[in-house]
C-alpha cells in the first residue's frame, strides 16, 4: 500500500491494479483481509498475464511473480520490470522512490 498512497507516485497520475489468477471472490476476500483498495484483476484464464508476458518469470506454481507493467495510453507496453525472480533480485518489495523513478523516466519517453 505504500506506492497508491505515496505522493511522488500520486503525482505520476497512472492508473495501477494488481493481476492475479484467483476467482473475484477468492481476490474479494484478500482485500478485506488487508484492506487494501487497489484494484484487483482476476485473470483465472491466463490470458492477460499471457498477453503481457509476465510470465516468464512465473512462480513455481505457475502464477506471475512480482512484475511492474507500464502500458502508455495506446495500449503499448512502455516497461517491464520483474523483481520477484531469483534472476532479478528475487524481492517481493522495491522502495517507493525506485519505482516513482523508473516509471517517470518512462513516462517521460
Amino acid at each position: 500500500m505504500d506506492l497508491q498512497n505515496d505522493p511522488a507516485f500520486q503525482s505520476l497520475d497512472v492508473g495501477y491494479l494488481s493481476i492475479a489468477f484467483d476467482t473475484p471472490a477468492e481476490l474479494r476476500q484478500v482485500a478485506l483481509e488487508y484492506g487494501t483498495q487497489i484494484p484487483l484483476l482476476t485473470d483465472t484464464d491466463h490470458r492477460v498475464s499471457q498477453n503481457y508476458d509476465v510470465l516468464q518469470w512465473a512462480v513455481g506454481s505457475g502464477e506471475p511473480g512480482h512484475t511492474f507493467v507500464l502500458v502508455d495510453e495506446s495500449g503499448k507496453v512502455v516497461w517491464i520490470q520483474d523483481y520477484g525472480h531469483p534472476d532479478n533480485r528475487g524481492v517481493m518489495y522495491v522502495p517507493v522512490d525506485e519505482l516513482v523513478g523508473e516509471i517517470q523516466s518512462h513516462l517521460d519517453l
